[in-house]
């Protein structure tokens, strides 16, 4: 059974512009609230996950609980059957480039005039600003944001095990989304969101950013600090055992 047969957001429908992570894992977040998620997916291809034996895992874990529609959105037809589902949903989630929708003729102001109570969550690299029209994948925005500095050895940059940036971006759209929601049930329309994936790594760097602004000192990666008074905790590194006789 799909989740969208119960949950708080049971009757909400998730229209889904998605490929890898970001954008899946943010209608998937929705979808395990309880709404009906609605992937569009391309003809023939697909999500691009699907395509790459090493990002397959990635199409499992991230788009359970929905359904899936292959509608080719660059053809006459492909638009016309997007905006009728448009009319009848709630949400629109998309990790497309930035600009994509706008050159397909299919912007936030054509969508809303469509559906003004339509509520569109847009996940990009950047937020607007002079960067806000460059692409930006999960690795370059740990890079760019300090995440990998801090997590790596001294001189050694490190990303992080997992996507954490698509991941941390989906979640901060997911819960955009349900202040929208909670927002239009006041106004009776919808708004345009963005998230973008750097400002979500400033947002997981931030004490550290926070730390090196009061002191005026560049931050020590994660694991190059010390034990002690500074570091708050008693422990902190990796330590050789053996078993003790019992």
């Amino acid at each position: 059974m799909l989740a969208s047969h119960r949950g708080p957001l049971a009757g909400i429908t998730v229209l889904e512009l998605g490929h890898i992570v970001a954008g899946p894992t943010a209608s998937l977040i929705l979808a395990e609230f309880g709404a009906d998620v609605i992937k569009i997916e391309r003809p023939g291809s697909g999500d691009q996950a699907r395509l790459s034996k090493g990002n397959l895992g990635h199409f499992i874990s991230y788009n359970s609980n929905k359904r899936s529609v292959a509608l080719d959105i660059q053809t006459d037809d492909g638009k016309s059957t997007f905006l009728h589902l448009i009319k009848t949903s709630d949400i629109l989630i998309d990790n497309f480039a930035p600009g994509a929708l706008d050159r397909l003729g299919l912007g936030y102001d054509v969508l809303s005039a469509c559906n003004p109570r339509l509520i569109h969550a847009s996940i990009k690299g950047f937020l607007p600003g002079p960067y806000g029209q460059r692409p930006l994948t999960d690795e370059p925005a740990q890079m760019m944001g300090g995440l990998a500095y801090m997590t790596g050895p001294k001189g050694k940059p490190l990303r992080a095990g997992t996507s954490v940036v698509d991941i941390t971006g989906a979640m901060f759209a997911g819960l955009a989304v349900l202040a929208a929601l909670h927002e239009r049930q006041k106004t009776g329309v919808g708004r345009q969101i963005r998230i973008g994936l750097f400002e979500s790594v400033v947002f997981l760097v931030g004490q550290h950013i926070a730390k090196a602004t009061l002191r005026n000192e560049v931050p020590v990666p994660m694991s190059e600090r010390g034990m002690g008074r500074d570091l708050g905790w008693g422990i902190y590194r990796i330590f050789s055992t053996k078993a003790v006789p019992a």
